[in-house]
């Protein structure tokens, strides 16, 4: 779809599309406050910040924020060491301050760092874990917090265990509803479905959720053992009016501006949310059909403002968050309208329907959820990389390994790791090309940066030429030498002549003259040209290259 399409073209996909965002929003909201220790509500305010403020500020244009299961852990230990709700909301509101500050800075750059390799990577572990968090909520068994993405979770079990306890603990009225959803969902995606007109405005996750409150009724009515209890269902919490809703706010003390524990948590607020929106806002631009770029220093300042509003309300901090920012996409969200409009759903929900989304069982949500993870781990991208070789496949793998038995951040920083090691690995496996002819000559040709890493392949291959060869060491592609590299050519030129080495120095008078080592060959051939008139190489009599 273009992206310069008219409002009216860009409605017709953006609004189908936020219903979809909301309903996986409405989920992750309220579990992820669970999981970080925080009041429900508190999870809804960031959600409706996110898809408000900060989807208008940003120039994401399918990008969706919100609270993030990466930021969970953080939260509960920065509530419990700071002794209260009220007091972490002032670091979120400096967290804010300060990724303002670093959008100014232009900090946006960060995100480019990150190789290609590990992005692919955090997608598809992120549909994995998804997939494996789901699937116990599928069946009816809701131990764990929705948002909740660490292998080891709040509950005591770990991602694993729990798929092994939710056989034990099957409710035949959620699997039941949870298999519906599943098929209404694959159906919907059959191309006879697709070219319905009614299916562009009518997406199969609301009629996936319509159907399951529909058949929780009539099992409440036909067969009650069937029914779902209220602890399967989503729980938001319930406002009496605008006067009961204003008091579910909680406003920051800035009393503890004085405790030197809220500038240190606010500080790793504002790096840990700032990296992770920035590797989201490149993951989304992956998934773009449009391949549109998000200009990263102006997320920041969006996401900077949205944790200041958010910590003023009483809200979780924010960031760019990949599982709504991918179901947008699936669901057809086109421009930022889909985002902001996720946001206004939540505030309707709070204040109008809360009774009615009370309804909803978990179950169906989870199989939105599930087909959601499946689109980001699809077969095909795992055969794709492994196509592309090692250097690509191996960080891939250690990327989504690393996020399914620890967490995100950590995912990505062993990806990250593994990723450096494999450019370092095949930099020193490259550092020049030998070329034997069939009359014994050897040209060793240097790369075009030849580092210290590559100290050792250097000297071990000019220690194997023999007495007596002929060698040519070709410089003329290098742009930089390292100062290690250029005194092992300095030994072998010594050593060359020591051995009856005929060799020939080619490219070195065209390299950046920055250290010792090429000022002292450059001058030693220089005084060998004087002693040889006819400016020949001392040992081989060919011209000098320096």
């Amino acid at each position: 779809m273009k992206s310069n399409m008219s409002l009216g073209e860009s409605l017709k996909h953006d609004i189908p599309a936020s219903v979809v965002v909301f309903l996986v929003a409405l989920p992750l909201c309220l579990g992820i406050a669970l999981a970080s220790g925080a009041p429900l509500f508190s999870g809804l305010i960031s959600g409706i910040v996110g898809g408000i403020v900060v989807g208008a500020l940003s120039g994401s244009r399918l990008g969706v924020s919100g609270p993030a299961a990466g930021l969970a852990v953080i939260v509960f230990a920065a509530i419990n060491s700071l002794g209260s709700f009220e007091a972490f909301l002032v670091t979120v509101v400096l967290a804010g301050l300060l990724q303002l500050a670093m959008g100014y800075l232009r900090a946006g750059v960060i995100g480019y760092y990150f190789p290609s390799s590990v992005i692919k990577g955090m997608l598809s572990g992120i549909g994995l874990t998804i997939i494996l968090k789901q699937l116990p909520h599928a069946v009816g068994y809701d131990a764990n917090p929705e948002g909740d993405m660490a292998f080891v979770q709040s509950n005591g079990e770990n991602t694993l265990s729990a798929l092994g306890t939710m056989l034990s603990q099957l409710q035949p009225g959620a699997l039941v509803v949870g298999l519906v959803s599943m098929a209404i969902l694959l159906l919907w995606d059959l191309p006879f479905i697709k070219r319905i007109k009614a299916t562009t405005w009518i997406q199969g996750p609301l009629v996936a959720v319509v159907m399951g409150i529909v058949l929780n009724q009539i099992f409440a009515d036909a067969a009650p053992a069937l029914a779902i209890e209220a602890s399967h269902l989503v729980q938001i919490p319930m406002a009496d009016g605008l006067s009961g809703l204003m008091g579910l706010l909680t406003f920051p003390d800035f009393s503890h501006l004085s405790n030197p524990a809220v500038y240190t948590t606010a500080l790793t607020l504002a790096v840990v949310a700032s990296l992770e929106t920035l590797l989201c806002v490149e993951a989304t631009d992956k998934l773009d059909p449009s391949k549109r770029v998000t200009p990263t220093n102006r997320e920041l300042k969006a996401q900077g403002a949205g944790n200041v509003i958010s910590g003023l309300l009483g809200g979780l901090p924010v960031t760019q968050v990949i599982v709504r920012s991918s179901a947008n996409i699936q669901a057809g969200g086109q421009t930022k309208i889909s985002a902001i409009l996720h946001g206004v759903l939540l505030v309707v929900a709070v204040i109008a329907i809360p009774a009615l989304l009370n309804l909803i069982p978990l179950s169906v949500l989870a199989a939105v959820l599930i087909t959601v993870g499946y689109k980001l781990a699809k077969p095909a991208l795992f055969r794709s990389m492994y196509a592309q070789g090692p250097y690509q496949f191996i960080p891939f793998i250690v990327t989504i390994i690393g996020i399914l038995t620890t967490d995100l951040l950590i995912g990505i920083g062993l990806g990250l790791a593994v990723a450096i090691f494999t450019i370092l690995l095949n930099h020193y496996q490259n550092a020049f090309f030998v070329d034997r002819d069939p009359t014994g000559a050897v040209r060793v040709v240097l790369s075009e940066d030849v580092s210290f890493l590559n100290r050792a392949t250097v000297m071990r291959e000019l220690a194997e030429i023999p007495a007596g060869a002929r060698v040519v060491i070709d410089a003329s592609r290098s742009v930089s030498i390292d100062h290690d590299v250029f005194e092992i050519l300095q030994d072998f030129r010594q050593r060359a002549v020591a051995e009856n080495i005929d060799v020939t120095f080619e490219g070195l008078d065209g390299l950046r003259r920055d250290n010792d080592a090429m000022h002292r060959i450059s001058r030693e051939f220089a005084a060998a040209t004087e002693n040889n008139p006819s400016g020949s190489n001392p040992v081989s009599g060919r011209p000098i290259g320096v």
